[in-house]
């Protein structure tokens, strides 16, 4: 068994292991929570408000309005929706219902989205109208029966809420002609659960609570099984990892990042709710004059992102007038923070840029760098308590201090498993530990390195991107032949896709291919550069080398 030399360099005061038993399931915390900082504010989005305790009553509603509708303990709900108040309140009230949320990205494209909700079963989903025309084209096949629609401005109130309803749809044309059958409003929805009650129901701790859905290490979409021990143990992990740098009720936590994505869902809604913390919710990141507005307006004192929005803030002119005296900790994830940004960020604001690491299956957070000032550029940091990770050498020995394998890792907040994927599961949990597919080593004083990430996977902006995915659409395409698809280096993105395209058809097109990909492809997922040749590298039994691909993009 490998040593443990990261527990001399622990924080001050952090616990080498968390009190397991603490909640028997993540409902007993939330509701912990909403009633101790019941007068606190809870959530904020376009400067409303709303406390904990509105938030408790708000959740009580719609969880009561499911369970009129006929759901059960165990049916699915999809929730998908970009950061709005209708998120949390939405979230809540399901799992005061007994419901599995199954989180999905608003960008998916129909085909992706009629892949999610097939494979988990969703009966009903919570969908912001914006996104609602591609539910329409699929939902005849699957297994929805209810359709909660939401808009931007629902929860805002009744002036605010119009004027950015006006904008979305009538100016912005942001809302696509969509026709559903017997959908209801987010707030009819709230106001029919008023005439009805939540019927309590036993809980356990080993209870699937969440599917996120992630590519794995195989690029095959897959449904993890998140647990409430899952969520509790790593929300309890990262409260201790913070306990020395935040107060209770006294923070501002910004977030950008989508509450659908495991990151900020574990990290922003959960983590920093124990601290009964305001999150001021960002709806578009991309808009980096809302980000800037949401810092003159509050006093931030920590936020999450990946290394992208932190590099486009630092060359954002208004960005680096604020005043930073009141913001305590930023935390990135997602996708590696390249040494260069921590530096600047760390220059410009006076606070460092710690960097963690985590996997969707390990719900997520597996390491990270302490926030009391040691934090190590280009280091993944340490494990967070009650979890251990080693190193294994392809010859399946445990690596020593400096050598090189795979980061795996071992502790209460690994995953069940992936849904109705035993093979899947097996090979990415062997004996407990967490076979993660990334390259790195273990240094002396115990901080760990990525030297590499999985083989193909390409990182977009913090979001995983599997060439398995990319080239079955292409090759779908009636002109190609053959495909391969690599990530290539990018400043605004980190990487983007490329693809390598031999052609069936010389007629073929660039600007014919790309839009082909984007109608069965999320934004992110689309090729940005295509290259078509004669041939493409292969094996001596004819698989594609996507490896050659990539060294040659690289020389």
């Amino acid at each position: 068994m490998q040593n443990k030399p990261w527990l001399q360099n622990y924080p001050n005061g952090i616990p080498v292991h968390i009190e397991e038993g603490k909640y028997t399931n993540l409902l007993q915390f939330i509701d912990e929570c909403l009633k101790k900082y019941k007068d606190n504010p809870a959530f904020e989005c376009f400067g409303k408000r709303l406390t904990y305790k509105q938030v408790d009553q708000l959740s009580d509603q719609f969880g009561a309005y499911l369970l009129s509708r006929g759901l059960r303990q165990g049916d699915k709900i999809a929730l998908m929706m970009p950061n709005l108040l209708q998120y949390p309140i939405a979230l809540f009230g399901a799992l005061k219902a007994g419901l599995v949320i199954v989180n999905t990205n608003p960008l998916y494209t129909a085909r992706e989205m009629h892949h999610q909700f097939n494979d988990s079963h969703v009966k009903a989903i919570v969908i912001a109208e914006n996104f609602a025309h591609n539910l329409e084209k699929i939902i005849g096949e699957t297994n929805i029966s209810i359709v909660i629609t939401t808009s931007i401005g629902e929860m805002l109130g009744a002036i605010k809420g119009r004027l950015i309803n006006f904008v979305v749809k009538t100016i912005k044309k942001g809302v696509p002609a969509f026709s559903l059958n017997n959908t209801v409003t987010f707030k009819n929805a709230l106001s029919e659960g008023k005439k009805f009650k939540l019927t309590p129901f036993e809980d356990s701790s080993d209870r699937v609570i969440v599917h996120q859905y992630t590519g794995g290490t195989t690029g095959v979409s897959k449904g993890a099984m998140l647990t409430n021990h899952n969520l509790v143990s790593n929300m309890l992990q990262m409260k201790a990892w913070m306990n020395n740098s935040f107060e209770e009720s006294k923070e501002i936590a910004l977030c950008p990042l989508p509450l659908y994505h495991i990151f900020a869902f574990s990290v922003n809604c959960l983590a920093m709710m124990s601290f009964g913390s305001l999150s001021v919710l960002v709806t578009n990141p991309r808009d980096l004059k809302s980000l800037v507005k949401e810092f003159k307006k509050n006093d931030i004192t920590m936020m999450t992102g990946v290394n992208t929005l932190f590099n486009a803030l630092l060359n954002n002119e208004d960005f680096k007038k604020l005043d930073f005296s009141h913001l305590k900790a930023a935390m990135g994830g997602g996708t590696a923070v390249q040494t260069s940004v921590a530096q600047a960020w760390e220059d410009l604001t006076n606070v460092k840029l710690v960097e963690g690491y985590g996997m969707t299956e390990a719900s997520p957070v597996i390491s990270a760098n302490p926030f009391d000032g040691n934090a190590r550029k280009g280091s993944i940091g340490m494990p967070i308590p009650s979890t251990d990770v080693r190193i294994m050498k392809e010859d399946k020995s445990i690596a020593g201090v400096n050598e090189i394998g795979e980061i795996q890792a071992k502790g209460p907040q690994v995953m069940l498993g992936y849904y109705n994927q035993p093979e899947a599961t097996a090979e990415t949990i062997v004996d407990g530990w967490l076979c993660t597919g990334d390259i790195g080593l273990m240094m002396e004083d115990g901080y760990f390195k990525i030297v590499d990430r999985k083989k193909d996977m390409i990182l977009v902006s913090g979001f995983n991107v599997y060439p398995n995915e990319i080239e079955e659409v292409v090759t779908s395409h009636p002109k190609v032949l053959e495909v391969a698809a690599i990530g290539i280096p990018s400043e605004k993105t980190g990487e983007a896709v490329k693809i390598f395209v031999v052609k069936s058809d010389n007629s073929l097109t660039k600007d014919e291919l790309v839009a082909f990909c984007r109608e069965s492809l999320t934004g992110y997922k689309v090729p940005k550069n295509v290259e078509f040749r004669k041939d493409l590298p292969k094996t001596n039994v004819g698989k594609i080398l996507r490896r050659k691909l990539r060294e040659e993009e690289l020389s």
